[in-house]
């Protein structure tokens, strides 16, 4: 077998074959590569808070916010980049692709060097404005500017990750992904256990782990033989790629900063309540995380396989892309939601041992449980929007539905009646408010092509 066909043979077809078989293959590797990513992320936190003080774990937990914003900017590039990759792929135009992917190389790199500027000069006023307790914002301010250090290399990671996705490919950056969060859980040990270096040594772990994804996943692409190959020589700004890339990247980059937001004003609800429910609430979160990142791998399916599909001008077969991810992302958050009900005890006493704190956790998953699944209606016809290029429109009505409305019921329906569930019902019903809008959209859109 030549080197070309063994190459294909990776990667998964997206505008011929079955699609109820190919958006499968293609997401599950997706889906480990977000479950290590949470898993690695609170191996940060174990580490911290079992080999250091309580107050470098409170350090570490305040910056949550901050870090989930500038990764999910970058995220949202690496979005830019995996559809405009998948339009030129599915149009066959070689020399598009080749524009496309230097110029995203060039535009995520400098994306990650300003959301890094940012966050290293900007971080303790942004934890100020937090209302940071004035004894972790230290050691709080200084995990921020280590971070911020392999912000550069995030960027890149997500730039390698789109078209590696693009090109039906996911395996590849699991792979890379993987040795990467090894690496930070070992220097993670190393940092805080032998160095004693608390929150500072988790940041520079995870900022070497960072240069290490990016190095790796940057060496296949410049080894690649084919329209995604990186040549140095051939690294530039092409005019047209890249405001293609930005029109969409920068709109995804803000919708996930404002789901962000919006649940800053969701934790003041749950601090009214007493510290049980606190509690409860913050280790029932960590269902939400992983949930959330396994249901997003459907959402990746459903931009990557509507824009080769796109690109190649098959309509139908871009619809039914839409369906069929929209259909296993239900699915699987409808199974984990169950899951979560009936076990939610016992995967709450991975957090805590309160008995009280486990009851209160409970009133959250009793609500959540059940609507995990309808996030999908709204983020999987985001993923088509933006799989067929569209994403202004998209992002005003996640802006509107998800966080103005969300606000909206905190100081009304929640502030009236102020209890659990009339504050996690909120969820549910932003989800099936911005469903509708996203839909009617996209179906407006979607007659147009």
């Amino acid at each position: 077998m030549c080197k070309n066909t063994k190459k294909k043979a990776r990667s998964i077809e997206m505008v011929t074959g079955s699609l109820w078989k190919n958006i499968f293959l293609f997401s599950i590797p997706l889906m480990c590569s977000q479950l290590l990513e949470v898993v690695f992320n609170l191996s940060d936190v174990a580490v911290v808070g079992r080999f250091a003080d309580y107050k470098a774990l409170g350090a570490v937990g305040s910056t949550t916010l901050l870090v989930t914003l500038f990764v999910g900017f970058l995220i949202g590039m690496g979005s830019g980049v995996n559809v405009r990759t998948a339009h030129a792929l599915g149009s066959g135009n070689r020399q598009n692709t080749e524009d496309t992917v230097h110029s995203a190389l060039v535009l995520c790199a400098l994306m990650g060097l300003l959301v890094g500027a940012v966050c290293f000069f900007f971080s303790g006023g942004m934890l100020k404005l937090l209302h940071t307790k004035d004894d972790l914002i230290g050691q709080a301010s200084l995990y921020l500017k280590i971070y911020a250090i392999g912000l550069p290399a995030m960027g890149v990671y997500n730039f390698g990750n789109g078209v590696l996705s693009a090109r039906g490919d996911t395996k590849r950056p699991l792979y890379y992904l993987a040795a990467a969060g090894v690496l930070n859980v070992i220097l993670n040990l190393f940092f805080v256990v032998v160095l004693h270096l608390a929150a500072a040594g988790v940041a520079i772990a995870t900022a070497i782990a960072q240069y290490v994804s990016a190095m790796l996943i940057m060496v296949h692409l410049l080894r690649r033989k084919d329209e995604c190959h990186v040549s140095l020589k051939k690294i530039r700004f092409h005019k047209k790629a890249c405001i293609d890339i930005l029109v969409i990247g920068i709109p995804a980059g803000i919708q996930n900063a404002i789901f962000a937001i919006a649940n800053l004003f969701v934790q003041s609800g749950v601090n009214s309540f007493d510290t049980y429910m606190v509690s409860g609430s913050a280790a029932a979160t960590n269902a939400d995380t992983i949930i959330y990142n396994v249901m997003y791998a459907f959402y990746i399916a459903c931009s990557s396989f509507m824009g080769q599909n796109y690109g190649a001008g098959n309509k139908k077969r871009v619809l039914r892309s839409y369906f069929i991810s929209l259909f296993y992302s239900f699915t699987i958050g409808l199974i984990l939601g169950l899951l979560l009900f009936i076990f939610g005890h016992q995967f709450l006493s991975l957090f805590a041992t309160d008995a009280a704190v486990i009851d209160a956790g409970m009133q959250r998953i009793k609500i959540m449980a059940f609507s995990y699944c309808f996030s999908s209606f709204m983020d999987c016809t985001i993923a088509a929007s933006r799989g067929i290029g569209k994403t202004i429109i998209p992002t005003i009505i996640i802006i509107m539905g998800s966080c103005v409305f969300r606000i909206v019921w905190i100081y009304t329906v929640f502030a009236w009646i102020h209890t659990i569930p009339a504050l996690f019902l909120l969820y549910l019903f932003s989800w099936i408010i911005t469903s509708i809008a996203e839909i009617t959209y996209f179906i407006i859109i979607y007659r147009k092509l």
